[in-house]
């Protein structure tokens, strides 16, 4: 299985990358090839024309190849499945993984034509480090997302400090399930 992992972590250390690492880990133990795809240093997006350029009837994005969003993009449509994760930051994800989950939903909304995340299983995953507040508003955040674009929510996580001792250990486990291919529901089977 191959899986993809989008982040909006600006950092490379510390507690939300932890949790990263231990998604992969479970991920990989569980059979899957992964590839990461950080948001950081992608663009927003610029609402070509009056709100809706090339991304309504091409599904793709016209500046995508300058920042590397449409690599992103196929990544994700070659993937099986996918993990969003993300520190918490003011009750929502990072700004960089707003900005690609809205050029993602242009590209992918599921009345357009491009349908590559369509049925496919994501979870996702929200830390809150300092406060541990805003777990449950990111996770809303990230499951409008997967409404919008039809994929199917196989798991939420949400870590902060005083529950991480569990919440990691719960994160590996979905990774690796999902990896493995268990069904999100009995009637996958």
């Amino acid at each position: 299985m191959n899986i993809v992992i989008l982040e909006g972590n600006p950092k490379s250390t510390g507690f939300c990358r932890d949790l990263t690492n231990k998604l992969i880990q479970g991920a990989v133990d569980g059979g899957a090839t992964i590839k990461e795809v950080n948001t950081v240093k992608m663009e927003r997006c610029r609402m070509c024309g009056v709100g809706e350029g090339i991304c309504k009837d091409e599904c793709i994005c016209a500046f995508g190849d300058i920042d590397g969003f449409n690599d992103a993009q196929n990544a994700i449509h070659k993937a099986d499945a996918y993990v969003i994760v993300s520190p918490v930051y003011f009750c929502e994800v990072t700004e960089s993984l707003k900005s690609f989950l809205d050029k993602l939903r242009r590209c992918e909304k599921t009345w357009g034509k491009n349908k590559g995340l369509k049925g496919k299983p994501v979870i996702l995953v929200a830390s809150a480090g300092n406060s541990g507040h805003g777990l449950t508003p990111c996770l809303e955040q990230m499951e409008r997302f997967c409404a919008h674009t039809g994929a199917r929510v196989y798991d939420f996580i949400a870590v902060n400090r005083w529950n991480s001792d569990y919440k990691f250990e719960a994160a590996y486990s979905a990774a690796k399930a999902m990896a493995s291919g268990r069904p999100i529901y009995e009637s996958d089977h």
